[in-house]
């Protein structure tokens, strides 16, 4: 890492209660196993105020002012992201079809010296955060669009149930709804060699509450989270305030693009990366 991006990190991220530029530090190892203890439990952990105080409305105007810019398209979607009519068996949670009212600010949207772009790229962060996940290492998408995005949610709308394409999410909440907007996940639903349909089936269905946990987040909390394997959505937003959360996704393999499909969901557009042959870190549906 180079001084100049220590010391933005340094300016950005509240170092005296999380010690990312003294790995192996005492006060490191604390989080970090407090935080796979957590993700152990609960597939998911909340780092509160992470961020600096005294940055967080300029986090909030940051993201605020380049939320107009969202891929905004109000579409009807499954869990896995997949095309619907897609064919499967009868009571597939595939078949399965919801409204999808969130927006994206794809990656090559975001300045590159916003407060996100800052973490998202930071080598330490990145290194804090593998060693929160038990990695030797994290590795940017590298899919143009997905890799950072902020996540927009106008009053009455929502985002879905569904699954991340990356194993390892990110996220970091810049700006509260007025109501709603409620995280809720279900941990660990499924492994990387297993879908287990029955129990995906059921939350979609309304009849997997045992399944269900939610969070209450503020700006400039840390989540991580594992999305890729945990079914999750954000109920709908009320009030006049939506709801804006960065999203860093990162993956143990390098090389990981989403779908054609998913990038033309998402963000209205496929870049040539996404007709290649991509590198996915399982078999599963998406």
């Amino acid at each position: 890492m180079s001084t100049s991006e220590a010391v933005a990190v340094a300016q950005v991220v509240d170092i005296d209660r999380y010690p990312l530029s003294d790995p192996g530090s005492r006060a490191w190892q604390d989080i970090v196993s407090r935080t796979r203890a957590d993700l152990r439990e609960t597939g998911c952990s909340v780092l509160t105020d992470f961020i600096r105080p005294q940055l967080r409305a300029v986090l909030e105007s940051e993201c605020a002012e380049i939320a107009p810019s969202a891929y905004s398209r109000i579409e009807l979607v499954n869990a896995y992201n997949i095309a619907t009519g897609t064919p499967l068996p009868e009571g597939h949670p595939g078949n399965t079809i919801m409204e999808r009212g969130n927006a994206f600010v794809a990656r090559d949207q975001i300045p590159v010296a916003s407060i996100i772009q800052q973490l998202y790229t930071s080598r330490e962060f990145q290194r804090f955060v593998a060693d929160c996940f038990a990695l030797p290492e994290l590795h940017e998408l590298a899919d143009p669009l997905s890799g950072l995005t902020l996540n927009v949610i106008a009053p009455g709308r929502a985002h879905p149930w569904h699954f991340d394409v990356n194993e390892y999410t990110v996220s970091m909440l810049t700006q509260e709804a007025t109501e709603g907007g409620v995280f809720e996940y279900c941990p660990n639903i499924r492994s990387a060699t297993e879908e287990n349909f029955d129990d995906v089936r059921a939350v979609l269905a309304g009849e997997g509450e045992h399944l269900v946990r939610r969070l209450t987040l503020r700006p400039g909390d840390l989540q991580l989270f594992r999305g890729r394997f945990s079914l999750h959505r954000v109920g709908t937003v009320r009030g006049d305030v939506a709801r804006h959360s960065a999203i860093f996704a990162y993956s143990e393999r390098p090389g990981v693009i989403g779908s054609p499909e998913r990038a033309r969901q998402l963000f209205g557009r496929v870049l040539p990366e996404h007709l290649g042959q991509a590198v996915r870190g399982d078999r599963l549906l998406d």
